[in-house]
């Protein structure tokens, strides 16, 4: 993806004095964008489908003309298009039709299925009986029906002084971050083993979480404040985000709302750690989790007040150019093993999802391209329906189709937790024939200015390629984001 390369300026906190007011109800549209043979010829279908009003419903017209014989002019046909593409699915057929269908359902393989560092045995053992396999199954089906699904949203208020009402073709990298974040959250509050309850009244922890990702400013990790904090990393309502600037703005948030809040009080209780490269700052080489980098994290967001605290850690990677490069796949798949496991924010060019699990070779993931009804959530409604952050359609990919440019979460407990991973990270660095995702250091070989990192400035590093692209920059760019091309 096309970096972004202006200098920015600190990134400043922002308040949150909008009235709590429900959201509106709102249409239901899909998409679920496939790969294509390359990014050159995926940005310019992309662009045709997004780049502007007219572009969309010249691409609608294209595809519809050999059953209409009317032809609107611009004005009242883009209107026109934009209905039938909310109201009647177009969106999704469009996709389906250049860039290849979903495939849903579990596969008939009966390996067993890593979801988020749980395993689930799907395999038929004789001594156990079909009985058991079943068991298996089901449990796998509970346990990934119960992560939180965040998908594209059309009716809430205006993001900031735009008119934009709708993140609908351009929000998917801010909606994938936004379930990673709320994996972490419901581990750090529920833990792993929770499952959604069948019955009401449901934990006022797990309606908290929820509340916290609604759509208006007022709550703490919107897409509204997402952005706001973002601005800094090239954020902008309408643009298509890379997983460096997503992590990155995250980071920015965190800072934010810490700052306005006491330790107490914050919505996110947790560190959050973006590793990045050793060489020259930001760029070069594998990531490295650097452990005295990881304690300064924890120092920092706890005000000096303990050694420790959780860490969320966030590993932004491009993987290869076109396609990830093979090396990667089976080290890839293994972090989903690590009981720190938040999984994966990428999905197919062009077009992000949340990777929770894996099965072989196939990438099992969450889809926030499904516009949902908005449906505000108070924090204390423990009966409120929650039952539009939640999917029981298991989608799969396989994992060499994924997006090089990715970003992997986990979230460590405490200083035990912590140190549990790395050394299943050392120990998967050292298996990886030359090829590691990341390494582990206890400290950097060479002084790295830990500034922006600790909060003491909002800035952004000089001429540092953020991964922004523009929806008008889809074309022709798919190279420029190799800051850490490995």
């Amino acid at each position: 993806m096309k970096g972004f390369r202006e200098k920015a300026g600190a990134s400043k906190c922002f308040s949150k004095s909008t009235p709590d007011t429900p959201n509106r109800s709102l249409a239901s549209v899909g998409s679920e964008p496939g790969s294509s043979e390359s990014k050159s010829s995926k940005g310019s279908l992309l662009s045709s489908l997004f780049n502007s009003a007219f572009s969309v419903f010249e691409t609608y017209s294209e595809s519809s003309a050999s059953e209409k014989k009317a032809v609107h002019n611009k004005s009242n046909g883009w209107t026109a298009a934009v209905k039938r593409l909310v109201t009647a699915g177009s969106m999704r057929r469009i996709h389906e039709r250049v860039l290849g269908p979903s495939r849903t359902g579990i596969s008939s393989s009966t390996s067993d299925i890593w979801l988020l560092g749980v395993c689930h045995k799907i395999a038929q053992d004789e001594a156990l009986g079909d009985a058991a396999g079943n068991n298996g199954l089901a449990e796998f089906n509970q346990d990934f029906s119960s992560r939180i699904l965040i998908s594209y949203r059309k009716g809430f208020d205006p993001i900031g002084d735009s008119k934009i009402t709708s993140d609908v073709g351009w929000g998917c990298m801010l909606r994938s971050s936004q379930m990673l974040v709320a994996q972490a959250l419901l581990f750090h509050r529920l833990g792993r083993p929770w499952r959604k309850p069948l019955q009401k009244p449901f934990d006022c922890e797990y309606v908290e979480i929820l509340h916290l990702f609604g759509d208006s400013e007022t709550s703490p990790f919107s897409i509204h404040n997402l952005l706001q904090a973002g601005k800094a990393y090239g954020l902008a309502a309408g643009s298509w985000v890379g997983p460096y600037a997503m992590c990155r703005s995250w980071e920015a948030l965190a800072r934010c709302q810490r700052a306005e809040t006491g330790l107490g009080c914050q919505s996110l209780p947790m560190a959050i750690y973006v590793v990045s490269g050793d060489e020259d700052g930001e760029r070069g080489g594998a990531p490295v989790v650097c452990i005295d980098d990881a304690s300064r994290h924890c120092s920092v967001f706890s005000k000096g007040q303990a050694d420790w605290a959780p860490i969320l850690l966030l590993v932004p990677l491009v993987l290869g150019l076109e396609k990830v490069n093979p090396r990667y796949i089976p080290t890839l798949r293994l972090t989903f093993t690590f009981p720190q496991s938040l999984g994966i924010v990428g999905g197919k060019p062009g077009a992000s999802t949340y990777i929770v699990g894996v099965q072989e070779e196939s990438a099992i993931y969450l889809d926030p391209h499904d516009v949902q009804p908005v449906i505000y959530i108070g924090k204390d409604d423990l009966e409120a329906d929650t039952s539009t952050y939640h999917s029981d359609v298991i989608r799969h990919i396989h994992l060499d189709s994924i997006d090089p440019s990715l970003a992997i979460g986990f979230y460590c407990r405490d200083k035990d937790d912590f140190d549990d991973f790395c050394a299943r990270a050392s120990k998967l660095a050292e298996e990886s024939n030359g090829a590691p995702l990341f390494t582990v250091t206890q400290t950097h070989k060479k002084p790295v200015n830990h500034s922006d990192a600790l909060g003491e400035t909002g800035g952004v590093p000089e001429d540092d390629s953020l991964g922004v692209m523009s929806m008008n920059d889809a074309v022709g760019n798919a190279h420029e984001d190799d800051w850490q091309l490995l």
